[in-house]
């Protein structure tokens, strides 16, 4: 195509993030049309960037390029920076404490403790979690970006603990969300801690997450 002579015009597919990726190069590189711009609301203008930068790369053969250069990078910046929620229910509230306490100083393994799930990719469950309390957690696991991992501290996290038959206890947090690590104990050491913390490393070392460009 001439780009010289022909006047790209706007993709409404792409710019309103309602049409199908396309491969078609006349439609990558299109422009809204004159005007558009101050119509569209800050999240459909990342859309429509998102949209496009996908295209390019998926085009041109550099997502698989870019992917496999910086999936490293993100690997280790996720294994040796993790960000749990803070985040506690009972006993084992206080044991994840005193690890931060200069006696243990779990902070050296990169933890850095979050108030805001938007800013986490660990979630600890420590202590017994109620029948109103479950859908509360839920919503937190919910709310927390990809990749993200849970972590059972204790055993009420695990099992229910010495509640496990209670009519308003739940029998575990992996009967209503996906468990990684489980550590054991009542309460839970913060050595222990330290130790599960060291485990999801290795695991997600195995998954290898961490995608630039990404559907």
């Amino acid at each position: 195509m001439d780009m010289s002579s022909k006047r790209i015009r706007g993709n409404p597919s792409l710019r309103r993030g309602i049409g199908s990726k396309t491969t078609d190069s006349d439609k990558i590189m299109e422009d809204p049309p004159a005007g558009d711009w101050l119509a569209l609301r800050s999240d459909q203008l990342l859309k429509w960037i998102d949209d496009t930068v996908y295209n390019v790369s998926e085009f041109t053969g550099m997502r698989e390029v870019v992917n496999r250069l910086t999936r490293p990078i993100f690997n280790y910046g996720q294994r040796f920076s993790p960000h749990p929620l803070h985040f506690g229910i009972m006993c084992c509230a206080i044991e994840m404490g005193q690890a931060s306490a200069p006696d243990h100083d779990i902070d050296r393994l990169g933890l850095v403790y979050r108030s805001s799930p938007r800013q986490c990719d660990v979630l600890i469950v420590n202590g017994p979690v109620c029948e109103k309390l479950r859908p509360k957690l839920k919503t937190l696991y919910e709310q927390m970006p990809e990749p993200k991992w849970v972590v059972a501290m204790g055993e009420c996290a695990i099992s229910g603990g010495p509640y496990w038959d209670s009519y308003s206890v739940v029998a575990g947090a992996d009967t209503f969300m996906p468990v990684d690590v489980y550590i054991p104990g009542c309460p839970v050491r913060p050595e222990a801690l330290m130790h599960g913390f060291l485990t999801l490393q290795k695991k997600i070392r195995e998954k290898e997450p961490g995608m630039f460009l990404r559907r």
